[in-house]
């Protein structure tokens, strides 16, 4: 699905046919898919409206209007019959039911950087919350939206929560000043509390893995501390050095190549594609010699949200690795071995890293740097994949389909498809 301007169109993912056009009462500012997508919210927070569309009955039309209250915030909860909406000033979260046209209000929703969170197997649902000028996690049972755990969590300011994916454990963490993070049960029981140094800016990102044993936390000091699941204590801390000096650690550097056209084929004037291709710089890896050194950036200290720390990590689907980044080298990307808790591969590349993203099926990482390339890292190798589009094709994001055989490609007007052949397991 692709929003333009007011319009929202759904395209088959293997032909780009389109199936279906609809248009909405303004311009869209978010879309998201019901999980079993049959159903499809776009909002449009100017206006304080919502619009959810059927596939299977294009006829069939909902519109939810916040009306005074206005909107800035819609998603699914994950049975896709029911809608979230947080109104301004985060007054309440409202949520509509489909089926039986029912309103619930859970009061005081938290604005902060990620406060409601989902179980995967969607049976419950954790809101932060801000009242008396404290912190608070209300639990929620997703099937009728009654509270099943109410209690006060020892944050200053609540900054995010995230279920681990087994559903049993709840990482609340606070705001970059104070370094804490609180891991809660189901049933609102204290079972850690973790911090690595004091008076200093804390926490910038965490992930779970995949297997919830372990729970990476990305600091402002550059590192990356690996708590496991059982004493919820640091196994493992991962520093991420302007010079990479061990041996048993693979650098791939993107070098640039001239393009590889021929001169008999030139023609004057050239044809759109053989334009696009001469001057279109084409790049491969080659492997560096260690010890490497990267570019560092050093913050500006008197500036707001500065860029330094681990501000992207992320495991992957079969646990074997994480993948980072360190803001103060913002060209590198760190591939770490969970197995052996040690640095495996360092990917540097030409441009800043905008955004990475594992295959939902293999290890198999790809990176975009905000040129016309995409990056696919793999236990087998490296590789530079340039779109063949006519243009200047900027890839600021990317994301993979469930399946792994494809992902869309996205810059800030367009977006194009990346289809890769599955090879044969013999």
């Amino acid at each position: 699905a692709s929003c333009v301007q007011y319009r929202l169109i759904v395209r088959d993912v293997s032909t780009l046919q389109i199936l279906q056009l609809y248009t909405c009462l303004d311009q869209i500012q978010y879309v998201e898919w019901s999980s079993d997508s049959l159903f499809i919210l776009c909002a449009m927070y100017k206006r304080g409206i919502v619009q959810v569309w059927s596939l299977e009955q294009p006829d069939w039309h909902c519109k939810i209007d916040e009306g005074s209250a206005g909107l800035v915030a819609s998603c699914w909860s994950p049975d896709g019959r029911h809608i979230l909406n947080t109104t301004e000033f985060h007054l309440r979260i409202t949520v509509w039911s489909l089926c039986t046209k029912s309103v619930s209000y859970i009061k005081y929703p938290k604005a902060c950087q990620q406060g409601i969170a989902f179980t995967k197997d969607g049976r419950y649902m954790a809101v932060a919350e801000r009242r008396d000028c404290k912190d608070f996690v209300s639990l929620f049972v997703c099937s009728d939206w009654q509270l099943l755990r109410h209690f006060d969590t020892e944050t200053q300011d609540l900054f995010g929560i995230e279920w681990a994916p087994n559903g049993c454990v709840l990482a609340v963490w606070d705001t970059c000043l104070e370094y804490k993070i609180l891991l809660y049960s189901l049933d609102g029981r204290l079972l850690s509390t973790y911090r690595a140094y004091e008076w200093s800016l804390g926490i910038k990102s965490i992930a779970w893995s995949p297997s919830s044993q372990f729970l990476a936390i990305g600091s402002y000091d550059e590192k990356v501390r690996i708590l496991n699941h059982v004493t919820w204590k640091k196994i493992a801390e991962f520093e991420h050095p302007a010079t990479v000096a061990n041996t048993k650690t693979v650098v791939y550097k993107e070098v640039e190549k001239p393009s590889s056209v021929e001169t008999e084929r030139l023609s004057f004037p050239p044809t759109r594609a053989l334009a696009s291709s001469l001057f279109s710089t084409q790049s491969k890896y080659d492997i560096s010699q260690v010890p490497v050194s990267f570019q560092y950036i050093k913050p500006v200290a008197d500036r707001a949200n500065p860029k330094m720390g681990i501000g992207m990590l992320a495991f992957s689907p079969d646990n074997c690795f994480l993948a980072t980044k360190n803001d103060n080298i913002p060209n590198a990307v760190w591939i770490w071995d969970i197995q052996k808790l040690k640095l495996s591969v360092v990917l540097e590349q030409l441009c800043a890293i905008q955004s990475f993203q594992w295959d939902p099926r293999q290890p198999r990482l790809a990176v975009c740097t905000g040129n016309s390339k995409v990056y696919l890292w793999s236990p087998a190798g490296c590789v530079s994949v340039q779109v063949p589009m006519e243009g200047d094709f900027q890839i600021v994001s990317l994301c993979w389909h469930p399946s792994g055989d494809s992902m869309a490609l996205l810059s800030k007007e367009n977006f194009c498809m990346c289809y890769l052949e599955r090879e044969e397991v013999k």
